[in-house]
């Protein structure tokens, strides 16, 4: 069990007890940063929940297996996982429910930005509407008009916000380098701190998956801040 003096970023961040943190994932995630967020946020006082959309057509499931896309490494004072069971289905639970809903880093956004198959023929067909469709997009987007809710996106994961630009449009942030074309395109704007996290109101961003610990300690920072306590 990782003990909070093994977390230097952490120190000094506002305990957040009795919150409840949502992390969206799919295949391809980074285990270090999965690892991170399982426990670096229950040593804030927080539960965590992985979110995943784990039933398709109509055939339920309860659980499913979603592997990582790096190997594990051995320097973080955590343990990662390359596998992860995931029991909550993104139609189960509502982003109201949740005090912070965070887009996790790689290509999980990618992945969970896909709407389904086309149509087979293009009479009445929207495209707009058929890229938003997908419901972790549709979850995100929810989450970003309320307020209440701390929003966190590392590295890739602003990609999940790309179907809805006016969301994006005027927020500062910062992502990776190879996506900050289509986050500029959706009229955000980049910003550099030395930390290489950005908090704009009620969203929170991160370079990449080596400032996982800083964006963990912001969005603690961010959840205080919205339960009304003084932050420093």
């Amino acid at each position: 069990m990782a003990r909070l003096e093994a977390f230097p970023a952490l120190s000094g961040v506002p305990r957040i007890e009795g919150t409840r943190i949502c992390v969206l994932v799919e295949h391809k995630f980074i285990p270090q940063e999965i690892a991170a967020y399982l426990c670096g946020f229950p040593l804030l006082g927080a539960e965590v929940d992985l979110v995943a959309r784990i039933r398709w057509g109509e055939a339920p499931a309860d659980a499913a297996i979603f592997y990582g896309d790096c190997d594990p490494g051995d320097d973080e004072p955590w343990q990662a996982p390359d596998s992860v069971a995931v029991r909550r289905d993104v139609s189960q639970v509502a982003p109201g429910e949740y005090d912070a809903v965070v887009m996790a880093a790689n290509y999980t956004s990618v992945r969970l930005r896909y709407p389904g198959e086309l149509p087979a023929d293009g009479d009445g067909f929207d495209p707009r509407e058929h890229v938003r469709g997908a419901p972790l997009v549709r979850f995100f987007a929810d989450a970003m008009t309320d307020p209440r809710i701390t929003k966190g996106a590392l590295c890739h994961g602003l990609w999940l916000l790309t179907p809805h630009p006016e969301l994006l449009r005027d927020r500062q942030v910062i992502c990776h380098s190879v996506v900050m074309a289509d986050i500029l395109n959706a009229g955000a704007r980049i910003a550099l701190t030395p930390e290489r996290v950005v908090t704009d109101r009620d969203l929170v961003t991160g370079f990449s998956k080596h400032e996982v610990l800083p964006f963990i300690a912001a969005i603690a920072r961010r959840i205080a801040q919205a339960r009304g306590e003084a932050v420093t």
